[in-house]
C-alpha cells in the first residue's frame, strides 16, 4: 500500500509535503512545461510587492561550491498584475498556490494584504481559488531601511505580521537564519503577529570576490560597486536543519515549512524528523526543473522501502 504523503501546515492540507520555494519557480506556471503541477504540494511563487519592482543590477547569480549566491532583488510585476496575468495559468494547471509577498515598509505589506483581500472578494477572479496560503517574506534586505531586515527584530516581525491581517488566507512568515540563536524568538514574534506557520529558512548572507577584478562578483556587470548576496543550495542544508530543529524544540506547536538545500528525498526526511510539516525545493530546480516532482516520487519510494506508513509519523521523530 502506498505511503500516505499528505500533510497539514496549520489549517492548510497538502497531498504531499514537497513544495517549490519562492524565487525558484517563477511567478507563474513556468514549470508546467516539465511536469503536472497538481502532483506536488504547492507552487510558492516568487515574492511580489504591491507595485512593480526592477530588482538589482546584474550580475545577479553566481555558482558557488554546492550551491549558488544571488542578489536578484525581488524583481516582479506587482501583485495586481500577477493576479491578472499569471495566476490564471497556475489555476488552469491545477496548481495549489502559495502567494509570497514582500514590501519595503510596513505600509507596503498592509497594501499587499489589501490587494489580496480585494481579489478574494471579487467573484469574477475565479483563479484566486487556487490560492491556499500567503507567505509573508520578511527576510529580504530591500527595505526602506537599507539592508536591515524586518525579520531581524522581534517587534518589527510582529508589526509586519499584524499589518498583513487582512490577508484572507493563512499566513506563513518567511524568516532569516542570519540571527543566530535568536531565531526562535523571531518565530515566536511572528506567531504573536498572527502567523499560522513559519518558513525556515531564507538564504544565508554571503560574499563572493572575483580574484582578478578584486571586486564582488554580484552587481558588478554595469560598473556598480558590487554587493553581497544570499547563499543557497546543498552547502547550507545542515545549517537549515539546525535552524528548523531549534525552532521546533522551542515552539513545538508552531508548524514549520522547511527550506534550505533540499535536493533529495533523504533531505526532505531529515527536515521532517526535526519538525518540518512541509519542505520547499529551491536551488535544485535550477539544475533540474523536474526536481520537485522527482523528489516527491523518491520520497514515496523511500518510505515504502522503510515501511513508513505516513509522512506524518516522521514529523518531529528525530531522537536527540
Amino acid at each position: 500500500m502506498p505511503t500516505d504523503l499528505s500533510t497539514s501546515v496549520g489549517s492548510v492540507s497538502f497531498p504531499t509535503p514537497v513544495l517549490t520555494a519562492a524565487g525558484t519557480a517563477g511567478h507563474g506556471a513556468e514549470l508546467s512545461a516539465y511536469f503536472d503541477l497538481s502532483k506536488i504540494g504547492a507552487v510558492v511563487v516568487k515574492s511580489l510587492s504591491p507595485y512593480p519592482w526592477d530588482g538589482n543590477p546584474s550580475i545577479r547569480v553566481h555558482q558557488t561550491p554546492s550551491g549558488m549566491i544571488n542578489s536578484v532583488g525581488l524583481q516582479g510585476p506587482g501583485l495586481a498584475a500577477w493576479i491578472r496575468d499569471d495566476l490564471p495559468a497556475l489555476d488552469a494547471a491545477g496548481a495549489r498556490v502559495v502567494v509570497s509577498i514582500w514590501g519595503r515598509s510596513v505600509a507596503d505589506y498592509a497594501e499587499a494584504a489589501s490587494v489580496l483581500a480585494d481579489a478574494h472578494g471579487n467573484e469574477s477572479l475565479r483563479s484566486t481559488q487556487a490560492i491556499v496560503a500567503v507567505e509573508v517574506n520578511i527576510s529580504c534586505p530591500n527595505t526602506e531601511h537599507g539592508n536591515e531586515l524586518f525579520a531581524h527584530d522581534p517587534s518589527m516581525t510582529t508589526e509586519v505580521m499584524n499589518a498583513t491581517a487582512a490577508c484572507p488566507w493563512p499566513r506563513w512568515a518567511k524568516l532569516s537564519p542570519n540571527v543566530g540563536p535568536g531565531l526562535a524568538s523571531i518565530a515566536a514574534a511572528a506567531q504573536e503577529g498572527g502567523a499560522d506557520a513559519v518558513t525556515l529558512v531564507n538564504t544565508y548572507f554571503g560574499l563572493s570576490i572575483d580574484p582578478i577584478t578584486r571586486k564582488p562578483r554580484l552587481g558588478a556587470a554595469e560598473g556598480g560597486p558590487g554587493r553581497a548576496g544570499g547563499v543557497s543550495g546543498p552547502a547550507i542544508h545542515p545549517l537549515a536543519v539546525k535552524a528548523v530543529a531549534d525552532v521546533h524544540q522551542a515552539l513545538p506547536e508552531l508548524p514549520i515549512v522547511a527550506a534550505g538545500g533540499a535536493a533529495s528525498a533523504e533531505d526532505v526526511i531529515e527536515f521532517a524528523l526535526v519538525g518540518a510539516s512541509a519542505v520547499q525545493i529551491g536551488t535544485a530546480t535550477f539544475a533540474d526543473p523536474r526536481a520537485t516532482l522527482r523528489i516527491t516520487t523518491e520520497l514515496q519510494s523511500w518510505c515504502a522501502k522503510q515501511g513508513v506508513a505516513s509522512y506524518a509519523e516522521l514529523v518531529g521523530g528525530a531522537q536527540f
